[in-house]
């Protein structure tokens, strides 16, 4: 997908998360100064920020820096941490996931609308790569493209809570209830292969529907499979959908 679509992706889950996380440091502040029975006036004073900056930051419309944040709970006798917790996987891509998923994109059928980069915030947060979506059936499917798979568990574990994720998504307004599946691209090379034979019955039991029938859907309209994975074969400039699994692979046969 184009680099600047991504930039944006981010750049708005970025603003979201800022004013989320903005709003829950004023609500703390609040509540541990509340709880001390003390004013703004003291501890603003103690921290040694200015009172109006600090009522800002309890109401939640003004950032903190760090060493203020740490000011102020030093004077609200509280602890603070920034930390990077796991989430629901990396927004760094290969340089191949863009032309995988422009490939994919091309070969759809016209009932399936596709949106990319679609945030989702819970229960799990992170980024879709692609959501198709069959608006008359109100069927969406999560689709997560890799051109190679470094930890096997943690791809399948992302997967599964992001798509159990979509409702929380832009994407999904009011009406009946939405059925959400996933898909998984991948590029035939030696080390996708390798794992595809090593692990085949984890892999099946995640992605159990036939390769052919997922193809069939996405491009010719038929009954979506159910959860499967789709091969992508790259030569030099060349990239092709694979009618089917590679050779040596009886995943999704």
């Amino acid at each position: 997908m184009p680099p600047l679509t991504r930039r944006l992706g981010i750049d708005r889950e970025v603003k979201r998360r800022h004013r989320d996380t903005v709003r829950a440091i004023g609500r703390d502040a609040l509540r541990l100064r509340t709880d001390a029975g003390a004013t703004q006036a003291q501890v603003s004073g103690l921290a040694g920020i200015d009172r109006s900056h600090y009522s800002r930051i309890e109401a939640g419309t003004a950032t903190a820096s760090l060493e203020t944040l740490i000011a102020i709970s030093a004077a609200l006798g509280a602890d603070v941490s920034i930390r990077l917790y796991p989430g629901t996987g990396p927004r760094l891509t290969d340089r191949h996931q863009s032309r995988m998923v422009e490939t994919l994109l091309r070969s759809l059928g016209d009932d399936w609308r596709p949106h990319v980069e679609v945030p989702v915030s819970r229960p799990a947060r992170g980024v879709i790569d692609v959501v198709l979506e069959r608006p008359a059936e109100r069927l969406f499917i999560a689709t997560e493209a890799y051109s190679e798979i470094r930890r096997l568990e943690q791809q399948v574990r992302w997967s599964a809570e992001k798509a159990a994720s979509l409702d929380s998504s832009d994407l999904v307004g009011p009406g009946p209830a939405i059925s959400v599946s996933r898909l998984l691209v991948l590029r035939s090379a030696a080390a996708t292969r390798k794992l595809a034979r090593d692990f085949e019955a984890t892999l099946r039991a995640a992605y159990p529907a036939r390769t052919d029938r997922v193809i069939a859907s996405l491009r010719e309209g038929a009954a979506w499979p159910g959860p499967g994975i789709v091969w992508i074969r790259i030569e030099g400039e060349h990239v092709e959908i694979m009618d089917g699994p590679p050779r040596g692979v009886r995943l999704g046969r």
